[in-house]
């Protein structure tokens, strides 16, 4: 039988294959993985929030897809990884609406992630809100989605096996690991021009999702400790970078949540099926490669703080007037997260942000459609998406809670 794989295992060997293929499919990606571990050994003196070897090897993936039976799909995948459902993002309600509402795949014990903290930011598409789907558009869009198989029901039945069993054989971890990284390749078969380019009028999101027959990776993320020294690296490179980076602003005091950023997405070869039955070849501009600065993880209080501070007109401007200036301040006002309540033990922030999601989201097409004007009747929540999935989703703070008493 050979010698028994981990969860954790399972989980490390899971995000490299993930790593390795998309590598291959976005080059960039390399360059973006070379200028975060230059920037993180020239930082590492002031690190706090995990050691040098957790950050280095942290990612976060995006996955995109189209129905409340996908989603339930991978969930029990993404179980047999030690990865669960934490934390409903509706992107809908972001400044720059996007057709989808989310959760993120991640270990939930702080010795999980310490042993391997890859997480998948997962999105699907919102297909009963009206503002972006009009009752014929939603049937056809439906109707296409329940036509496709993303995985392999043989694969899904063995993930449910090595969840139950916390783990399996080498040989089963290897083959298993394969299959699960290969459904998420990128797709070479031709793409229907004329519907992804009706989806596309909706949102460039939902062409993504919605207009092809199988889903696939859209960004890998590494983890730096100087974000904006990671941007102006990059930028000097010659990698073309969005213009912000997304979430609290630079401060020199205690850096909290969560701060993105990306190079703009990349014109990919696809080929494209035409209404005559040609097919050509053209380019989509999708994926593209994001990178995050993660700070400590606020208690709800320090959240209604951060919330306030993000709604100002300039938040940088007024930040000192939200948060106080050292971790020792933060913790006895009860605005963040540390192990046994010591300043010196921040809690790292683990899940995202919505704003910044749809922002990057946003931020890396050509153009995208609002939504328009009507009442949402669609009952999507964290208690919706439980029931559809069949899997608890965690609450975020009640996890940093209990990491903050380990």
């Amino acid at each position: 039988m050979g010698s028994r794989v981990e969860t954790w295992q399972l989980r490390a060997q899971f995000a490299s294959g993930l790593s390795r293929m998309y590598g291959a499919e976005v080059p960039a990606y390399h360059t973006l993985v070379d200028v975060s571990s230059d920037v993180n050994r020239a930082y590492v003196g002031a690190l706090r929030l995990g050691s040098l070897d957790r950050v280095t090897a942290e990612r976060h993936g995006a996955l995109r897809v189209g129905t409340a039976a996908e989603l339930a799909q991978v969930a029990d995948l993404f179980a047999a990884f030690g990865m669960y459902p934490v934390g409903f993002y509706d992107l809908r309600e972001a400044a720059s609406p996007v057709p989808v509402v989310s959760t993120a795949f991640r270990p939930v014990d702080p010795d999980e992630l310490a042993l391997n903290p890859f997480r998948v930011f997962t999105s699907m598409l919102a297909t009963a809100d009206a503002r972006f789907f009009d009752a014929d558009l939603r049937g056809r869009v439906e109707r296409f989605l329940a036509q496709r198989q993303l995985f392999d029901p043989a694969m899904i039945s063995r993930a449910r096996r090595i969840a139950a069993d916390g783990g399996c054989s080498q040989a089963e971890a290897d083959a298993f690991v394969a299959a699960a990284v290969s459904a998420f390749a990128l797709s070479r078969e031709p793409i229907d021009r004329a519907w992804y380019t009706e989806l596309s009028a909706v949102s460039a999101v939902a062409a993504d999702i919605a207009g092809v027959t199988t889903t696939h990776i859209n960004h890998l993320t590494p983890r730096v400790l100087d974000i904006d020294e990671l941007h102006a690296a990059m930028t000097a490179r010659g990698i073309t970078m969005i213009d912000d980076i997304q979430g609290p602003p630079r401060t020199d005091r205690p850096q909290v949540l969560l701060r993105q950023t990306s190079f703009r997405a990349l014109a990919e070869p696809r080929r494209f099926l035409d209404a005559d039955g040609t097919v050509s070849d053209g380019t989509l501009r999708v994926r593209f490669g994001e990178v995050e600065q993660r700070g400590v993880a606020l208690t709800p209080a320090g959240r209604h703080r951060f919330d306030a501070a993000m709604a100002a007109e300039d938040p940088a401007a007024v930040w000192d007037q939200h948060f106080p200036a050292s971790d020792a301040e933060m913790a006895a006002a009860g605005l963040a997260y540390y192990r046994g309540g010591d300043p010196d033990k921040p809690v790292v922030y683990e899940d995202f942000l919505p704003a910044s999601a749809a922002g990057i989201f946003r931020s890396n097409l050509d153009s995208d459609t609002p939504a328009t004007d009507g009442v949402d009747d669609s009952d999507y929540s964290r208690q919706w998406m439980a029931g559809q999935i069949g899997h608890h989703i965690h609450d975020p703070y009640e996890l940093y809670e209990k990491a903050a008493c380990s």
